[in-house]
């Protein structure tokens, strides 16, 4: 079942540490098989807090996806993300 890993921007904290990260996260694609469905695209916020920005990732499934985030690339991409911004990042299963 197709899942899907949604990122969150609710704020820049030091945008040297976002163009680390931004240069990261695109390598550590890797060969792992996912799909962006949002990149940063315009937003309006219906509901609860604003984001500044948002990104969704297709996975083949709950595994696939947990595989690239938990892989050594993107654990080395991320931890300029934590330094660079604050996000909310959720791991979803489609129907």
């Amino acid at each position: 079942m197709t899942a899907y890993v949604i990122f969150i921007k609710d704020g820049v904290k030091d945008p040297d540490e976002m163009a680390i990260y931004a240069e990261k996260a695109g390598a550590a694609r890797g060969d792992h098989p996912l799909t962006p469905l949002v990149f940063y695209g315009d937003i309006t916020t219906l509901e609860g807090p604003e984001a500044e920005g948002a990104v969704v990732l297709a996975f083949p499934d709950m595994a696939a996806a947990r595989a690239w985030y938990d892989s050594p690339a993107y654990t080395e991409a991320r931890a300029h993300r934590f330094k660079g911004a604050d996000y909310r990042v959720l791991l979803v299963e489609g129907v």
